[in-house]
């Protein structure tokens, strides 16, 4: 048995393997770089996968020893060649010190190329512990002063991780976690290929997806919620709101500055009829495989058709591209925002383009709603939380939009038909992803998209707020009131598309109050599944 095959062999069981569940028709050794010899070794390889007619690269760093000692056994990938047992590297602190050194000189070890950025101090005498939880890639913590993120599937191109956390660093951001070096390669037509960066370490921060969730609990486990289902988020401990707040704040900050840092443009507004229609294929898809999703087909449809008419062009920029609450961390001093990568199933090209800024804000939005639903799935006081859960939800968005708006960004209750129609688009993705990958959540997104189709909304489209195309920041457009302000007129007749779950044994009882903007409501990428955590 080769070296190759026995990385066959392995690679499918690992977390981070995009193409578990297909057989492995061929892989390949493409680079193949030493970087240490002795016992133990250390060598940077980059492999390529054919599964199901398409190909792909993926990042593996090998420690050779020829005893592998009892703490490292649950790494081991198999015989070496040549003798010896292979080990997955990044579990040994020994190795990943290497790794350190090579970016503090700023090493170039045949195509590797180990960075560094200027005046960066990067301490090598540090051991590294390897973070749980993650899916599609790999993080080491060093001590408490740098996390090093190790890329496993690997696109060539500029990696927008790293350019846009550069950037943002380099203007002086306080909403992001600076870089300090990175490791890249390159490809055969001369693209770079990111697979490393080291960033500063907050240990003392809290993912806000943690943050909701123990908000979420205190309110949950109150006694007035358990016996009488009435009590309020304001009125207990689980409240959220103030925090949402304050995340809408930085998020509209850091659009701010990546508008800054790359430009803002503009697509005209036959753009919104290409959105829709991208939209309705994504449904038609969707409906084929996931046949719950069929009883809401039609007033999806017609939520995307609202879109199609906005007759307005589009003003576009560098957004984050898989905002959710997993993605933020909750420091003494504010939020601070990770992961600028994307989707990492999306191709690079399509994760650096710009796109409207709501479309960040709708993911946030799906995340609130992520939150609050996921702990009821299995609780014995599901109905009876119901109301409380979305009152949560509701109060959450409203603080965050309210925020967003305050903090410089697009104001979402302006422009309701845009942001409705993307946060329903999330939500027919997720519908997806839990049905491929975990079925038991799939009553997340579904019922989010029947509470918000059960709404009321206006029969008109809402314009595009002008603020945003003349730069100015817009001002805050007060608390949130019973009824939405979106620009129609007053006459405007209503309409109902009530979804076909609204009757269902009352399930869906809703306050006639409009919250913004759907209750479809709220992860990887990562470390969060369907990217709404």
């Amino acid at each position: 048995m080769t070296f190759e095959d026995t990385l066959a062999t392995w690679l499918p069981a690992q977390r981070w393997f995009s193409g578990s569940g297909a057989t492995i028709r061929d892989l390949a050794i493409t680079m193949d770089g030493t970087r240490a010899e002795g016992d133990p070794e250390l060598r940077h390889l980059i492999v390529t996968v054919s599964q199901n007619g398409e190909t792909a690269r993926y990042q593996v760093l090998v420690g050779i020893r020829e005893h592998v000692p009892d703490p490292l056994r649950h790494a081991v990938i198999g015989p070496a060649e040549g003798g010896g047992t292979a080990y997955e590297a990044l579990h040994d602190p020994v190795l990943t010190r290497i790794l350190l050194q090579a970016m503090a000189e700023q090493s170039t070890v045949g195509r590797l190329r180990f960075a560094r950025e200027p005046h960066a101090i990067i301490d090598t005498s540090l051991d590294s512990l390897m973070l749980t939880g993650e899916q599609s890639n790999t993080s080491l913590v060093f001590g408490d002063s740098a996390i090093l993120k190790v890329l496993r599937r690997l696109f060539p191109g500029q990696n927008p991780d790293l350019e846009v956390t550069l950037a943002l660093a380099r203007r002086g951001s306080t909403h992001i976690a600076e870089p300090f070096g990175w490791i890249e390669t390159r490809a055969d037509d001369g693209d770079p290929i990111l697979l490393a960066i080291l960033s500063r370490y907050l240990p003392a921060a809290s993912d806000g997806w943690s943050l909701a969730a123990t908000s979420l609990r205190d309110l949950y486990s109150g006694d007035g919620v358990r016996e009488r289902g009435t009590i309020r988020p304001d009125e207990a401990g689980g409240d959220f709101a103030g925090e949402a707040f304050r995340l809408g704040v930085t998020t509209a900050e850091v659009h701010a500055d990546l508008a800054a840092a790359f430009g803002v443009g503009e697509v005209p507004a036959e753009a919104f009829t290409r959105l829709a229609d991208q939209m309705t294929g994504k449904l038609e898809n969707a409906l084929a495989e996931v046949p719950e999703l069929s009883p809401y087909a039609d007033k999806l449809r017609g939520y995307y058709a609202d879109l199609a008419a906005i007759g307005e062009p589009i003003p576009v920029q560098r957004v984050h591209g898989d905002y959710h609450l997993g993605q933020v961390l909750r420091t003494a001093k504010g939020w601070v925002v990770l992961d600028f990568e994307g989707e990492p199933a999306v191709p690079l090209r399509e994760r650096r383009a710009p796109s409207v800024a709501l479309r960040d804000v709708a993911g946030m939005l799906r995340s609130f709603d992520y939150a609050a639903r996921h702990q009821l799935l299995d609780s014995p006081d599901n109905e009876k939380l119901r109301d409380t859960a979305e009152e949560w939800v509701e109060r959450s968005q409203a603080a965050f939009c309210k925020g967003y708006a305050q903090g410089g960004g697009m104001d979402p209750q302006a422009n309701l038909v845009l942001l409705r129609a993307l946060m329903l688009d999330k939500a027919v993705y997720e519908v997806v992803y839990e049905a491929r990958h975990r079925p038991s959540w799939l009553p997340i997104p579904l019922d989010s998209i029947a509470a918000s189709l059960c709404r009321r909304y206006p029969n008109k489209p809402a314009r595009l707020s002008p603020r945003l195309i003349r730069s100015a920041t817009p001002r805050s457009t007060g608390l949130w009131t019973a009824r939405t302000t979106t620009r129609t007129r007053s006459s405007a007749r209503i309409r109902s598309r009530a979804g076909p779950s609204c009757e269902r044994s009352g399930r869906w009882r809703r306050r006639s109050r409009l919250s913004c903007p759907t209750g479809a409501g709220s992860s990887r990428r990562t470390s969060t599944g369907a990217s709404s955590r």
